[in-house]
Formats: C-alpha cells, structure tokens, sequence
C-alpha cells in the first residue's frame, strides 16, 4: 500500500516539475516574441539613421574592387530573420546600387560600372541595439538571402 503512496506522489511531483519546465519555456518565449516586436518597431523609429551609417561603412569598404558607390537605393519593405546559433535579430533591406570606376582601379573601361545592381543590405540587432556593418549581399533580395543563408537564418 505504501509502495502506491510513494509512486503516486512521485508521479505528482514528476507532472508538476514538468509543467512549471513548460510554463517557464512559454513564459520566456512570450518574452521573447515581446522584445521582437520592441526591436522591430525600434528600427523603423532608427531607419534613417541605419541606412545613412550603411551607406557611409559599405561606401569605405572598397567593395566591389575598383568601384565606388554613387549611389543607394532602399526599398520600403523590410525582412526580418533571427540568426539561428546567437538568436539576433537581423533586418534585411533590399537596396539597388550605382557605381561608378574609381581613377586607377582597373574598372574605368568597363561598360556594366554603370549598370545599376540589386543587394541586401544587413542590419543587426545587438542586445538592445541596431547596428550595420555595411555589409551588402549582392544579386540576392532580402528572403532570398534568407534562404540562401538558411542554414545561419531564419525568417523571424
């Protein structure tokens, strides 16, 4: 008799560790969802701002070689994707860009300099912060970035 006490008891408490484990998985993914959403509406409110630093960082990377930005389109739409190993959140924004050959960079005689390119600019979301490395991804718009990069992103 007291063998069915025990068992029942521990059972108890095996369904009640379990659903505080599951009730604390909801409440931090609600967390989670919550912060998202916060980080979202942060970087609409930090738009301009993120999209002139872009412009400034890609412009100084001296990519492609022999080229120099003239000039960097954003499209309105944004897609957002959360970096599968760190969970960051990543704002993703198609962009068409026009060059044009920098003196001495060997592109002067190249006839497509000119020839207007679409990329993704990446926007990254660091602890409480938005943030650009002026990284563009060329010839992929933003959700074919993301699957392109799917084994690093997903949509979000």
């Amino acid at each position: 008799m007291h063998g069915w006490i025990i068992l029942i008891a521990c059972l108890g408490g095996l369904a009640s560790v379990g659903v505080t484990a599951w009730m604390g998985h909801l409440l931090n993914e609600r967390r989670r969802r919550h912060r998202s959403d916060d980080m979202r509406k942060n970087f609409f409110r930090r738009r301009e701002w993120l999209e002139a630093e872009f412009l400034k960082l890609a412009s100084r990377s001296g990519k492609p070689r022999g080229l120099e930005w003239a000039n960097c389109d954003f499209d309105n739409e944004v897609a957002f994707a959360r970096d599968r190993h760190s969970g960051e959140l990543r704002a993703l924004v198609g962009i068409t860009v026009s060059f044009t050959a920098i003196e001495g960079g060997g592109m002067e005689d190249v006839e497509a300099v000119h020839n207007l390119r679409s990329a993704t600019a990446v926007f990254r979301c660091e602890i409480d912060r938005w943030t650009t490395d002026g990284r563009a991804v060329f010839n992929l718009n933003p959700n074919e970035t993301i699957r392109h990069y799917q084994h690093e992103l997903e949509s979000a």
